[in-house]
């Protein structure tokens, strides 16, 4: 029988260590691994229950530590700022050199002080990195960094020994400080990106928490309410919420009735009346009305807690991401190694020189080679294109969502909050009185209601004079009844109010008088700016639309027939929406644009999520990309600077990997001093900065 093994991992900042712990419990013969980067959770299952704690110290002689508290959901603060700090206040100093005469930054031993803190930093980050890549066999862009800024160090100071007098010929400290010093600001930024991605469930465990009015009865009937934390709730408990209050806990109405606003859980725009005998979930809010409720589901078995578990698997569903770099460099590094060894064969044993020169040559490879463009490669250009996107109102969280773009084939939109701005405006309506006096009535006797529908009609429909109205009476929702000085009795509410057995739901609200259906109203959510010239171009650029919604089917169909959407799926719940975009995603690599709770964990799911800022807090958190001006006009340069900022990297790649190509051979011949090969990779360099920041003005989308 196999048991399942859940733990928390400290030092699992990044894919490639997600990837590194994965297949080392893979080959120890866990089934089903799963680490997630996001959270430092790590899962797998194994039939030998007896094997656990092998593995856990496994994974703690692969450099990370077990964390015994499971359920914390607390990340642990980053050490790489402080040495990112230390490694920029040495780094720069060192390079002044560059640009200044002054004698005491010329001077070796100086550059040496400066460079051993940054040297220091390099051997504890990248080495130990390093190292696990290598063990897993799988090397990544850190063998080539620990490599590169080793071989420059160890150079400068063999040289500086060896030929005392030329000392300046050989010192390149300042190229080692270099490279540890501008990798680890970008390893930085994509560690920074990750825990920002990891905050979203935390957000949703804070949403989980609330208050609850839990109501005692003793021996002989009397009731008192007592407010404790939601937390504390058990099954069976009766509780009290009064209008305003948010649900604390999955639960049937006992007693009393009321509007329930559940637009963030189930993606309806309107209030919902609940009453005896019906559900109601944990976290939506109890727009009016006061309800007794028997809680049935509490913890980790209510609706939210399913939502923060599909979140958490979503986002360690998605396959670790590597850099091309990294990808390149499980070749590259070995082939440089191997290039180095055999300079020195050929040098001393064929061509009969000296083992300094041959060294000196082997060692000159390795300076040439240095990975240093190549660690800026990917950087640069990911750089350039997320400032160019946050100016522009968009705010990309990682390279890695950029790169993805390229990859997209279909986008699925949430309706309420995302098409539409979920304010309600009239969109038709009919009525056998004239038009002028259907408005009078139903504006006279909706002022007479705080509900939402009622506020929207006030807001669309003013007129000067109003009626009089007597014998008013609200009935929560479901309508207002009112009699006017002919003695007519007036209604107008839901299909509710219909006596006669019927299956007339279409409209919204009905207008009675006597009881005779005399008119009715259909409201619609209003469209968000420039959605309809958003879904256009994504039509006419090939791309699939589809609307994936907790919303009524009419109002999906009529809102898709509107905007020319392609697909409709609607009356779809969280876990549902999860099932649909699961099958679509298996068609071909799709984007989620949402704003809900509900939408989070499709959000987290998919290819790429993308949220409106003035979405909920939690779906923005699950988002890759964030639309800062609050509608879909930018989706478009989203996707254009996602595209072009790949190819700028693989611009980049190909510039890098072309001057190694040229330059590796001729330094293993000896006719590139390692002076000039360090000039000309920083040339290189310049080469990838300038093509990076052509991203800042070119056309994209």
């Amino acid at each position: 029988m196999e048991t399942a093994i859940e733990c928390k991992v400290d030092g699992m900042t990044c894919g490639n260590c997600a990837l590194t712990i994965t297949n080392y419990l893979s080959k120890q013969g866990a089934k089903n691994a799963v680490a997630n980067a996001s959270t430092g959770d790590v899962s797998f299952t194994i039939e030998d229950e007896t094997k656990v704690d092998s593995l856990f110290a496994g994974i703690e002689g692969l450099g990370y530590k077990i964390k015994a508290d499971t359920h914390a959901d607390e990340l642990s603060h980053s050490s790489m700022k402080p040495l990112l700090i230390t490694a920029i206040l040495f780094w720069i100093p060192l390079m002044a050199h560059m640009f200044s005469n002054w004698a005491p930054l010329h001077n070796p031993f100086v550059q040496l002080i400066l460079t051993l803190p940054v040297y220091g930093i390099g051997v504890y980050y990248f080495g130990v990195s390093a190292i696990r890549s290598l063990r897993n066999g799988i090397p990544n862009m850190d063998v080539l960094v620990f490599i590169g800024s080793s071989a420059a160090f160890f150079y400068s100071i063999i040289g500086w020994y060896l030929h005392p007098e030329h000392a300046h010929e050989y010192l390149f400290f300042e190229t080692t400080a270099s490279i540890i010093t501008l990798v680890l600001a970008g390893n930085f930024l994509e560690e920074y990106s990750v825990r920002s991605t990891a905050s979203s469930i935390k957000d949703l465990m804070k949403y989980q928490k609330t208050k609850a009015k839990i109501i005692f009865t003793d021996s002989i009937g009397k009731e008192t309410i007592q407010e404790i934390d939601n937390e504390f709730v058990k099954v069976n408990d009766v509780l009290q919420v009064n209008t305003g209050d948010k649900i604390p806990v999955d639960g049937e109405i006992i007693v009393g009735k009321g509007m329930l606003d559940e637009s963030m859980m189930i993606g309806e725009s309107l209030p919902v009346l609940k009453s005896i005998s019906e559900n109601v979930i944990g976290g939506t809010i109890l727009h009016e009305g006061s309800i007794r409720m028997k809680a049935i589901a509490v913890g980790s078995g209510t609706a939210l807690a399913n939502i923060i578990k599909l979140v958490n698997q979503a986002q360690a569903s998605k396959p670790a991401m590597q850099r091309l770099a990294d990808k390149i460099s499980a070749i590259f590094v070995p082939t440089v190694i191997a290039i180095a060894i055999l300079t020195y064969v050929v040098n001393h044993y064929y061509l009969q020189l000296s083992v300094e020169t041959s060294i000196m040559r082997s060692i000159a490879v390795l300076v040439i080679s240095c990975p240093c463009a190549m660690g800026l490669a990917t950087p640069a250009a990911v750089m350039v294109g997320l400032g160019r996107a946050a100016r522009n109102g968009i705010l990309i969280k990682g390279g890695d969502t950029l790169e993805k773009f390229k990859d997209i084939k279909q986008f699925v939109f949430d309706k309420t909050g995302t098409l539409t701005t979920g304010k309600l405006i009239i969109d038709t309506f009919s009525s056998t009185l004239s038009d002028d006096e259907f408005k009078a009535i139903v504006v006279s006797l909706e002022q007479h209601s705080s509900h939402p529908i009622a506020k929207s009609i006030l807001a669309n429909w003013t007129i000067e004079n109003t009626i009089s109205f007597t014998n008013i009476e609200e009935e929560k929702g479901i309508g207002i009844h009112a009699s006017d000085l002919e003695n007519n009795i007036w209604t107008i509410g839901s299909y509710r109010i219909l006596e006669e057995k019927t299956d007339e739901k279409r409209h919204d609200l009905y207008l009675l008088k006597n009881k005779l259906l005399v008119g009715w109203i259909d409201l619609k959510d209003e469209l968000r700016e420039g959605t309809k010239e958003v879904i256009a171009t994504l039509n006419n650029e090939g791309y699939k639309t589809i609307l994936l919604s907790g919303d009524r089917k009419e109002k999906c169909e009529r809102i898709a027939s509107e905007l020319n959407i392609q697909e409709v799926y609607s009356e779809f719940l969280p876990h549902e929406k999860m099932q649909q975009l699961d099958a679509l995603m298996a068609i071909s690599p799709t984007a989620m644009v949402g704003d809900g709770i509900n939408d989070a964990p499709s959000l987290a799911k998919a290819t790429i999520g993308i949220s409106l800022s003035d979405a909920t807090h939690i779906a923005m958190q699950s988002a890759n990309v964030i639309l800062l001006k609050n509608n879909l006009s930018n989706l478009p340069m989203a996707i254009g600077l996602g595209k072009h900022t790949f190819m700028t990297i693989k611009q980049n790649l190909f510039w890098a990997f072309f001057y190694n190509v040229i330059a590796i051979p001729v330094a293993a011949a000896g006719l590139l001093t390692p002076t000039w090969g360090a000039a000309i990779m920083g040339l290189s360099d310049v080469v990838l900065i300038i093509n990076s920041l052509r991203l800042r003005y070119k056309k994209v989308g």
